[in-house]
């Protein structure tokens, strides 16, 4: 009898471990990797059979003229944001200079239908409040696949009911207009990406890991433009410890440990 409780015990034991180690996903930035391929290949299959496919109509039938008036004015709206935040990162000249874009845009060109800001000179920076909280020292947290939203980090995901409010186009009346606005906002943002998405589709072998890696390493650049984010400094200390002489007392201990060089996460 005690030699099959203690028989049940370690079988519990086991299953509990195999258990753990199959929910642990070999990517520390990605612990939740089952879950956000599940959400993945959900937003793909509405993205195939609905988004895609209306993003193709609207690209092929509306003149080149008025999808560039759409993507200008959505951006302009998001250059106001794009200010403010800045501004919270301590980039005063950059906010100043969205400040002026959206002023420019919204009154020589037309409700920023016309992108005059970018020809006097005024570039156009794209900042959320999720990379404020970055340059804050917030850290991002894992990879998180969100339904329809698409990739996005915990602390992305964090920021954006802030990323909500700040859009001046939530605010818009009557409640008609701002959803068919939301929608055509959607539809022409997906149809500027349909050469991506192509070429994507034709290039990745496994497009899930692909669009992970680079989303990480997209929004470390963002929140780190110089280079000194986490992954960068985990990365110059593991070439100084490389570049560092060696030994002849502790050389034959490091080469026999069979412990292999840690590598530095993608943020």
């Amino acid at each position: 009898m005690i030699r099959t409780t203690k028989f049940r015990q370690a079988a519990l034991a086991l299953g509990v471990t195999v258990m753990l180690a199959g929910c642990a996903g070999p990517n520390p930035r990605d612990p939740y990797e089952g879950f956000n391929r599940a959400m993945f290949e959900f937003n793909d299959t509405v993205d195939t059979y609905a988004l895609k496919p209306v993003a193709t109509a609207y690209k092929t039938v509306t003149p080149g003229f008025v999808q560039t008036g759409v993507g200008n004015f959505f951006g302009n709206l998001s250059d106001a944001w794009s200010s403010i935040n800045n501004l919270l990162q301590g980039k005063g000249e950059d906010g100043m200079s969205d400040f002026a874009r959206f002023a420019l845009n919204s009154t020589l060109g037309i409700v920023g239908l016309f992108d005059i800001a970018s020809e006097a000179g005024l570039p156009k920076h794209k900042e959320d409040f999720g990379q404020t909280l970055g340059v804050w020292g917030v850290p991002s947290g894992p990879y998180v696949m969100l339904p329809l939203l698409g990739p996005s980090t915990v602390r992305d995901t964090a920021a954006l009911p802030a990323d909500i409010a700040g859009d001046i186009w939530r605010y818009k009346d009557p409640t008609n207009v701002r959803n068919i606005g939301t929608a055509l906002r959607v539809v022409d943002t997906r149809a500027g990406l349909l050469d991506a998405s192509t070429l994507l589709e034709d290039a990745a072998l496994d497009r899930y890991e692909f669009i992970r890696d680079g989303y990480l390493q997209r929004r470390e650049s963002q929140i780190h433009p110089d280079g000194d984010g986490p992954s960068s400094k985990r990365k110059k200390d593991d070439d100084a410890e490389t570049s560092a002489p060696v030994s002849s007392e502790s050389a034959p201990k490091e080469l026999n440990s069979g412990t292999p060089a840690a590598k530095p996460d993608s943020q």
